[in-house]
């Protein structure tokens, strides 16, 4: 079996291969990479040792980490993985209804073969797509993932590559495809071995996290590709049916031709390649609709993006909440769902208080598809970066846990729901950690303190990040499903999934053809897509609401409700919503 290891820094390197020693020879094709022939299969244990170094350090490009990131990689044979995987479903990203979810947390047990237990709930739903939160391998047990340090290995304790292999072949035969976050604009700070073998970072950047990750100084030709690599290998290797990449905006890239173009080319290539279709989603803060335009037109040609101008929107009109960034949605919050609903981004060259500047791009709704960017009212950062992990659940009634589904769901975007959003979830889902090094634990404690005591929030009322309750806290409650006021939420849920799948019109991405009507003072909404009309009263009082026309029945409502008379009225009760359709 051939290894090789990029060590552009190194004057010389050996191979530590089931307590074997190799000496590595420089390739005389590729500037900075080193080889050696030796015999291995599936699980033998290997890592590399950098000039005068004694203890070995894991392949930067190893596929499995069996003892966590300070371990020995391992040799993976793919062709022995799972069984035949089931044929993706090759559901487009126009009809697709994504549900995030955190392995750690989604089941108690916290691994992909408790979460494959899980996923007829899932197809009872109407799912089409699951997105995974990040599954590279990080130090610890419990973690968000967004502090991973190997971007081609699987987190062990979730169950390594053999258990995400299983997961997708489950998901697959049962209909649902697999979408992973990927982390490309940083890496975690415990356990990361890449700075030891070349130039995977560098300071003429600087981020929040440090040291920009290398995508355009000296040596950045390897570091792309090895992002550009690892993104490539989730999807062939494993079968997944896309990547969402983690806040693209951080990503500094300086080059005429970006990393992001890169990528949509190559996943694109991928694509026609295997015959199946595979999709890239950006999160992106900028509010720029190029993004998402398509390569041949000057854009980054990313297939989507997750829209959080709507969730902040719908987000201030629910909860009245006015805080940080919540602060340009709330003086008008139906106003900015409404331009939402029908413009994309609220900011679009308009003035952010919260930023002290104009922010964001007009996006074309005339020529831009609504699925390129995807709608929700919670995602795990909406949740977990709030003090206590709270849900709107936690504050909101059925009734306006009802309304956010409806404009979620029957929207003109690519709905996404956050796990156990569903059934009104009453479980929190916080920000836990599991740093095995003391000093990065405590910094990341009383960080997490001192930035909510700058809200007015008291230190002992901050959940400890590293308690192993925290985590604990954070994992669903599978028996809430089965609680009546739950289940009337998760059968509302399970409704507005299924008329978003049987009418055409929820799924039309004309955008210019979306109509909106809302009344700040009176605290109602409606909207219409084609021949559906949708309209939720977020007040306590109920109110009578003209659709314009007659001739229309309920298809949906939270509330009973009769069909609107010939004078085309609704009489909507207080936090409520309803669907009509002709």
């Amino acid at each position: 079996m051939q290894f090789e290891v990029w060590a552009p820094l190194s004057g010389r390197v050996a191979l530590r291969l089931d307590d074997v020693t190799y000496d590595m020879a420089r390739d005389p094709d590729r500037d900075g990479w080193w080889t050696a022939q030796a015999p291995a299969g599936d699980g033998s244990r290997y890592g590399f040792l950098l000039d005068e170094e004694t203890s070995p350090r894991p392949d930067p490009r190893g596929r499995r980490l069996p003892d966590g990131p300070d371990g020995l990689s391992a040799v993976v044979d793919f062709d022995a993985l799972a069984p035949q995987p089931a044929p993706s479903p090759r559901v487009p990203l126009q009809d697709a209804v994504l549900y995030e979810l955190h392995v750690g947390t989604f089941t108690p047990e916290g691994t992909f073969d408790a979460a494959s237990a899980r996923l007829g709930h899932l197809v009872s739903l109407g799912i089409t797509h699951v997105e995974l939160m990040p599954v590279c391998s990080f130090a610890g047990r419990h973690g968000w993932g967004y502090d991973g340090v190997a971007p081609w290995a699987v987190h062990e304790p979730y169950g390594g590559p053999a258990g995400l292999a299983r997961f997708t072949a489950a998901a697959h035969a049962a209909g649902v495809g697999v979408v992973l976050d990927v982390v490309h604009n940083h890496l975690g700070p415990s356990g990361n071995h890449l700075p030891a073998f070349g130039p995977y970072f560098t300071d003429t950047h600087h981020t929040p996290w440090g040291s920009a990750v290398n995508l355009d100084a000296p040596g950045s030709d390897e570091v792309r590709a090895y992002l550009l690599g690892s993104a490539l290998a989730w999807l062939r290797d494993y079968g997944l049916d896309g990547l969402r990449l983690d806040a693209v905006h951080a990503l500094a890239d300086g080059r005429a031709l970006t990393f992001l173009e890169e990528l949509s080319a190559a996943v694109e290539g991928l694509a026609a390649e295997s015959g199946r279709p595979l999709f890239l989603i950006a999160e992106s803060d900028r509010c720029d609709p190029r993004t998402t335009t398509p390569r041949a037109t000057g854009g980054l040609g990313l297939n989507a993006q997750w829209n959080d101008d709507f969730h902040h929107a719908l987000h201030c009109a629910l909860t009245g909440e006015s805080q940080a960034y919540y602060a340009d949605f709330a003086e008008a919050p139906l106003a900015a769902l409404a331009k939402t609903l029908s413009r994309v981004f609220f900011h679009d060259g308009t003035w952010s208080s919260f930023r002290g500047r104009t922010h964001g791009r007009p996006v074309d709704h005339r020529r831009t598809p609504a699925h390129r960017f995807v709608g929700y009212s919670q995602t795990h950062d909406q949740i977990g970066n709030r003090a206590l992990g709270d849900r709107l659940s936690a504050s909101l009634s059925p009734g306006l846990l009802a309304c956010a589904a409806a404009v979620a769901l029957t929207g003109p975007f690519v709905p996404m729901l956050f796990m156990g959003e569903e059934w009104g979830a009453r479980t929190p889902w916080q920000y836990f950690t599991d740093h095995p090094d003391p000093e990065l634990a405590e910094a990341v404690r009383s960080g997490r303190r001192r930035e909510f005591a700058a809200h007015g929030w008291k230190a002992e009322e901050i959940p400890d990040p590293q308690d192993p309750a925290t985590r604990d806290r954070s994992c669903l409650d599978w028996s809430e499903p089965e609680q009546p006021l739950h289940a009337r939420l998760l059968g509302w849920y399970r409704t507005l999934v299924a008329l978003r799948r049987t009418h055409p019109d929820l799924r039309d991405p004309d955008l210019a053809a979306v109509r909106v009507a809302h009344d700040e003072e009176r605290r109602w909404l409606t909207f219409r897509r084609g021949d559906v009309r949708v309209a939720v009263n977020l007040s306590a009082e109920p109110v009578t609401i003209a659709l314009g026309r007659n001739g229309v029945r309920v298809l949906a409502s939270w509330e009973p409700l009769e069909h609107p008379g010939p004078d085309g009225r609704i009489h909507l009760p207080g936090e409520s919503a309803v669907v009509l359709g002709p």
